[in-house]
């Protein structure tokens, strides 16, 4: 009998799959890297900032030496922009490490967590890495019910996570809402409000979350900067939340969890509003040019707030994976969204005008 290491419940995960890179799909269909059109894990098309990418070579002289583990000034960065105490933020290795690190703070084994149906796939992940229990609440327009999801928490329930706008789905929660939802959360029980995309959300559409903080000590407020601030392959993230919250995530987290030049680039990139401006309207450009192709198609897609699009692309449980395959030989790199329960639909980075222009030409090609 083979020795088997570890707990069930860390046995039983499934690892995280990110979208398949570049050299990857190159090798696997004979195909020109240069070539190649990524559409799959929501990155900004236009890159890093410049601003960030002259900040992160101006740390490389340093490189020899540990990061601040405190990450000191680029709490005060986000301080100065999000008005809040230093000793309010906890600094992530993206912000997947915050919300791990929430998992791993407040929930013990046999404890529940609260997620929505077609929520992000690292909620279960996070909640299987510590032996809790999942309370998976049905979706409502491949959206949360925050009615529903309020009625699902019982007794042992010690956190839930919320996203908005959601990934895959693109669906958006309206503030009333949320507040609504917060005033009925049992104090015991943490909120990880992940705003992973919030930056791409319409002016009117704003709302400013970390006024719920100073109201809620059981909130915890997620960002991160690999999408909308350019900053994916440096993997930084920060939650922010009272300080009974922080101090456990803070005595738990790796203390040299974000990296010297990742808090360079940060610093930069949270001043950068003219690139942050930039990005948000490329977004909406290139949300426009996909759903008319969509709409001229005929095909069914869900009205998205973030940087992408969810779109069905058939009616029977192998078309997402069938026209994934064919958009790959095509040097077209899309998300399947099977793992989530949605094997009729892909999901859809928006890129620059003439990467989505390639995937409309594509995605022809393959539906006709």
């Amino acid at each position: 009998m083979s020795i088997q290491f570890g707990p069930d419940y860390v046995r039983a995960i499934a690892p995280y799959q990110g979208g398949k890179p570049i050299a990857e799909v190159a090798r696997e269909f004979g195909l020109d890297e240069a070539k190649i059109i990524k559409l799959a894990s929501n990155e900004n098309p236009l890159g890093m900032p410049e601003s960030a990418k002259q900040a992160m070579l101006g740390a490389m002289a340093d490189l020899g030496r540990y990061p601040d583990a405190n990450g000191f000034e680029l709490k005060q960065a986000i301080t100065k922009k999000y008005d809040v105490p230093a000793e309010w933020i906890t600094l992530g290795n993206g912000s997947n490490d915050i919300l791990e690190l929430a998992a791993h703070a407040f929930v013990q084994p046999g404890q529940s967590v609260v997620y929505a149906e077609f929520s992000f796939a690292v909620y279960a992940l996070a909640t299987q890495a510590v032996g809790a229990r999942a309370i998976v609440v049905a979706a409502r327009d491949y959206g949360h019910d925050l009615d529903a999801m309020a009625k699902a928490i019982t007794a042992d329930t010690r956190l839930v996570f919320i996203a908005n706008p959601n990934n895959p789905t693109g669906t958006f929660i309206p503030a009333a809402d949320i507040a609504a939802f917060l005033a009925k959360v049992p104090q015991d029980v943490v909120v990880v409000l992940d705003e992973a995309y919030n930056e791409y959300l319409a002016p009117e559409l704003q709302y400013e979350s970390i006024a719920w903080v100073r109201q809620y000590p059981n909130l915890l407020v997620s960002r991160t900067l690999s999408k909308a601030y350019g900053l994916a392959g440096l993997r930084i993230g920060f939650g922010i939340a009272q300080p009974a919250i922080t101090d456990l995530l803070n005595r738990i987290r790796q203390p040299f969890n974000v990296n010297s030049a990742a808090q360079a680039a940060a610093i930069a990139a949270l001043n950068d509003s003219a690139f942050l401006q930039k990005s948000a309207r490329l977004n909406a450009d290139g949300y426009k040019q996909l759903t008319g192709a969509f709409d001229a198609m005929n095909l069914e897609y869900v009205q998205s707030y973030g940087n992408f699009v969810l779109v069905r692309v058939g009616n029977d449980d192998g078309a997402g994976a069938r026209v994934n395959l064919e958009l790959l030989k095509k040097g077209v790199i899309v998300r399947p969204v099977g793992n989530y329960g949605l094997p009729q639909w892909l999901r859809i980075s928006i890129g620059l005008p003439e990467e989505n222009a390639a995937f409309i030409d594509a995605l022809k090609s393959v539906l006709s």
